[in-house]
């Protein structure tokens, strides 16, 4: 039986689900010094959550409800929120700790790094025009405003070959792997690379993505110094 236009335009689930899966397995085995009840509690709701999300949708996103909008959003600020709780823990360590722990909080920070540019991306992926059905299956006229402006956004007037790609004439929008993209280039370059805030909302998480980004950089490379001496 052939997909249905609507289902073949519907995202595919995958990347999502398995980017999730992965910040709470990094988030999950955080050292023990991360505060258990709260890494447990956390990777518990975001397991849980997940089981009516993938009955609703189990392959492609083409169907979205009030309570669904909630869960999903819900479960990627609470990773956002819980991550940010493990970074104040770590950047205390970092200060605190003796030497011998220094292995051990540089693959924690790498940890807690990771989790969140998965975590930051998942917020994005959700708030941006409406998240990804209403991106996918309403209108342009009728889209929520961008948080985001993408390159393939104001393409349509470039050179042959590069305005093919362009929204405009594809009705292309932006699926898990572009936030995930630029919320890694964010928190690796500290500022937008080729996609730009619009929202005010949306300059905030970026601004605190990439302040705590820069922060535990700073404090990984003193870490990292004092180790070698």
């Amino acid at each position: 039986m052939s997909s249905s236009p609507q289902s073949e335009r519907s995202e595919h689930r995958l990347p999502a689900i398995a980017a999730l899966l992965v910040a709470l397995a990094l988030y999950a085995t955080l050292p023990s010094t991360f505060w258990p009840p709260l890494r447990f509690s956390v990777v518990a709701v975001g397991v849980v959550a997940m089981i009516p999300l993938i009955a609703l949708n189990p392959a492609r996103m083409h169907r979205e409800t009030r309570w669904s909008k909630y869960v999903s959003s819900g479960i990627a600020f609470l990773l956002v929120a819980a991550n940010l709780v493990a970074f104040a823990q770590l950047v205390t360590q970092l200060v605190t700790s003796t030497s011998d722990d220094g292995p051990r909080l540089l693959l924690a920070a790498l940890q807690v790094w990771l989790t969140g540019i998965i975590a930051y991306a998942l917020v994005y992926w959700e708030l941006d025009r409406g998240g990804p059905v209403t991106r996918r299956h309403a209108g342009r006229e009728s889209m929520p405003d961008a948080d985001f402006r993408f390159p393939q956004d104001e393409d349509a007037d470039a050179v042959k070959e590069v305005a093919t790609q362009s929204s405009e004439k594809t009705g292309w929008v932006a699926s898990y792997f572009d936030y995930f993209y630029f919320s890694l280039t964010n928190s690796m370059a500290f500022s937008p690379t080729d996609t730009m805030p619009l929202s005010i909302r949306a300059k905030a998480l970026m601004a605190l993505e990439s302040a705590t980004g820069f922060i535990l950089l700073g404090l990984v490379i003193a870490r990292a110094v004092s180790l070698l001496k």
